[in-house]
């Protein structure tokens, strides 16, 4: 993770105190139900959590150990009986290293949900308020690049809300889904540890219990979670792209705000660029990039091996801490969002009114005229349009083809703006439950 794209809270998650204090708390925790179950005595459980649970973990001394042993697990086992005193020799009874990794690394990953929830509903309130605002602001709609018919700038932030809508339902299930534990001891057979045990800890960590752990938790739900990171940062970029497209000089329908004393270009100080939603871009590449490597941890050998484990150390901090800053500066810049409806409407005339071309080809085929001619007489009267040769509804006027068939009055109608606007509270009600 790089501190500029890091925000504190997330980034304590993945710290190495909080680590140790959550290995602490599953260890602590079996020690208890082995205790409650007879295999150890009750006070050895006791003096580990009297310990243990006001002790501050000496990460320094734990990465001592380690560079001995070569084991981190046994390293804090080690640092944790220096601590504990000779009670200790009773924590790790019939448990295996992964049973420690795997149920911490979910917990961790689920505290990251927990807060990368927050962040989208930080989004989506931006995005519903900035929504209503521009519910019937007219701007064009585009496909390909190129004018198409109207739509209004609420639709526009009505879609990315539908968007992170479902990307929320999205992370809830996969949150749901790596919320496992796994206390099964060696190749998860339960041989040397009950499985009383692990239900015990997985209430204790908020958890439920793996089905089959086989020593490690199966990761193909730690590709879908990684995968759900993935589609919300590309959700990010498609709106992130879209405001970019909109502060391009010849568009200039929305842009970033910028503030007093901010500065665009060392060369050019007229400058003002859209540096956020290009910052999301990356940002948004990176998270989707650490997907794969996900998915091609499911394959690992027989009960387990860990060619997963240096892969995760680095996707599971580096996706959560990038996804939570984007989220966070994307909620920002649509709350703070400049919008130029005066620039939406120029943009809608600048094509002379060939944003109306459909609905006028509709009215020639009410009128008896076949499909295929009514396309030749509207593109005939639209083409010149293009070349700056005149103002469309002017020119159908003139041409006798078509004012035989529609009356002027029912043509200049076809170009009434509000006519395709007419169910923007409709589609308003669908996505928020209300117009």
């Amino acid at each position: 993770m790089i501190p500029r794209y890091s925000r504190p809270e997330m980034v304590a998650i993945w710290s190495p105190e909080t680590k140790f204090r959550i290995w602490f708390e599953i260890e602590a925790h079996a020690t208890t139900a082995l205790a409650d179950l007879g295999v150890v005595p009750r006070e050895a459980a006791d003096k580990v959590w009297e310990k243990g649970s006001t002790a501050t973990f000496d990460v320094a001394r734990i990465d001592a150990i380690e560079r001995e042993v070569k084991h981190d697990v046994i390293a804090f086992l080690t640092h944790l009986s220096e601590i504990v005193g000779p009670e200790a020799r009773f924590v790790h009874q019939g448990m295996t290293s992964s049973d420690v990794l795997d149920t911490c690394f979910n917990v961790q990953l689920v505290k990251a949900s927990d807060i990368l929830l927050k962040d989208i509903d930080t989004l989506l309130a931006a995005l519903e308020r900035r929504a209503f605002e521009y519910k019937m602001t007219p701007t064009i709609g585009r496909s390909h690049g190129i004018h198409a018919e109207p739509v209004t700038f609420g639709l526009k932030l009505a879609q990315a809300y539908a968007e992170f809508k479902r990307n929320r339902d999205r992370l809830v299930a996969a949150r749901e889904e790596v919320a496992t534990c796994a206390i099964s001891g060696a190749v998860g057979t339960f041989a040397n540890i009950d499985p009383r045990i692990e239900a015990y800890v997985a209430e204790k960590m908020g958890l439920s219990v793996e089905p089959v752990s086989t020593q490690v938790i199966p990761r193909d739900r730690h590709a879908m979670f990684f995968a759900t990171l993935g589609v919300i940062a590309s959700s990010i970029e498609r709106l992130a792209t879209e405001i970019r497209h909109l502060q391009r000089s010849e568009v200039y329908e929305a842009e970033e705000f910028f503030s007093a004393g901010q500065k665009g270009s060392s060369a050019m100080p007229h400058k003002r660029n859209p540096v956020l939603t290009e910052n999301l871009t990356g940002l948004a590449r990176m998270v989707r990039s650490y997907a794969l490597p996900a998915m091609e941890n499911v394959a690992l050998w027989h009960e387990r091996d860990i060619s997963h484990s240096s892969v995760e150390r680095m996707i599971g901090p580096d996706a959560t801490v990038t996804l939570d800053f984007a989220l966070a500066r994307l909620a920002g810049v649509i709350d703070k969002l400049v919008v130029y409806p005066e620039n939406m409407q120029k943009n809608l005339d600048r094509l002379g009114g060939l944003v109306h071309s459909q609905r006028v080809m509709l009215a020639l085929t009410q009128k008896g005229v076949s499909r295929e001619d009514a396309y030749r007489l509207v593109q005939r009267n639209a083409m010149p349009v293009w070349r700056g040769e005149g103002d469309f509804l002017t020119l159908l006027k003139n041409d006798p083809e078509v004012i035989q068939r529609i009356p002027e009055s029912e043509l200049e109608a076809c170009f009434d703006l509000t006519y395709h606007l007419k169910h923007v509270d409709t589609i308003f009600n669908r996505v928020f439950g209300r117009s």
